[in-house]
């Protein structure tokens, strides 16, 4: 695992904030908006504080302030003003920089009060839809440009389960009101990418159906198994990164195989599931390109 960052480049902070590093460069000579600090050879080297710093000015520069004006303010008096002008039009962003604030510092207690605040304001769909889902999307490139460690990127996600699990949870204790079909949710061998099943289990309980949530990992041998206990079951399976394009359709094949009759519907969504060959699909099996275009079909 690589060892957590405290100290970010300026190709971090472009990663982070959005803004292009020669952007980050004209600011930092003509407005001193930051105070880098320096290598032997000169590299600019930033600090946490720097970073945030860095994020509240991007959110006001998005919402119409100019660079200029901003660096007239005194350091302390920036988190203020962001605090002052967010709104729901601007939620989203603050929200954003607030979640990758609490991610880099390791810190609970911020990623709960923007949650907090969050939910004050909106539903949870609302904001795993506008906030949580683009946030993951970024994690996804942070990592990629090892802008973050594995370390931030399981710390968040481990907190963005509990919320959902919190979520889930209040409506599995309620009784089905649809009851012609059963859902049974699972990730195939080697998948670990459970963030969007978890979700997408939220998302039929709320529609009144019975889930059987799974988890990563499941041979289709044991999905089999729920076949002798249920009729009418929706298998419902996530792919993000396993199988990969070149077995993916094998595995369609073997659900197929093992799992398809008359009363059995299989669903196959995630990154993967764009490599699946239409031809091998039956009418029981479907490809969805979205979790609203999947829930929309339960």
């Amino acid at each position: 695992m690589n060892s957590v960052k405290n100290v970010f480049s300026i190709k971090d902070l472009e990663n982070l904030s959005g803004i292009k590093a020669h952007t980050i460069r004209i600011w930092e000579k003509r407005y001193n908006i930051l105070q880098p600090m320096r290598t032997d050879t000169n590299i600019r080297l930033y600090d946490l504080a720097s970073l945030q710093k860095l994020l509240n000015i991007t959110l006001l520069h998005n919402y119409g302030y100019k660079i200029s004006k901003i660096a007239t303010y005194k350091p302390e008096d920036i988190p203020n003003l962001v605090r002052e002008i967010v709104t729901n039009k601007t939620a989203k962003s603050h929200a954003l920089s607030e979640f990758k604030m609490a991610m880099m510092h390791f810190d609970q207690e911020l990623f709960f009060k923007t949650y907090n605040w969050l939910m004050a304001e909106k539903s949870f769909r609302e904001i795993f839809y506008e906030v949580l889902v683009p946030l993951m999307q970024e994690l996804g490139v942070l990592w990629q440009t090892d802008t973050i460690s594995p370390a931030h990127e399981h710390f968040i996600t481990f907190l963005i389960k509990q919320k959902l699990l919190i979520q889930t949870e209040q409506l599995q204790v309620l009784k089905p009101t649809k009851t012609d079909k059963i859902f049974v949710l699972s990730l195939p061998m080697n998948e670990i990418h459970e963030l969007g099943l978890m979700y997408l289990n939220y998302e039929i309980l709320a529609k009144g159906y019975k889930t059987i949530y799974l988890g990563e990992s499941m041979p289709i041998s044991n999905l089999k198994d729920l076949k002798r206990h249920f009729d009418s079951i929706v298998f419902v399976s996530y792919l993000t990164v396993q199988p990969d394009r070149e077995t993916v359709n094998d595995y369609v094949l073997e659900m197929k195989k093992e799992l398809e009759d008359e009363t059995t519907q299989i669903w196959f969504i995630g990154r993967m599931a764009a490599y699946i060959d239409t031809r091998n699909l039956s009418e029981n099996m479907s490809v969805f390109s979205s979790i609203e275009s999947l829930v929309k079909s339960v």
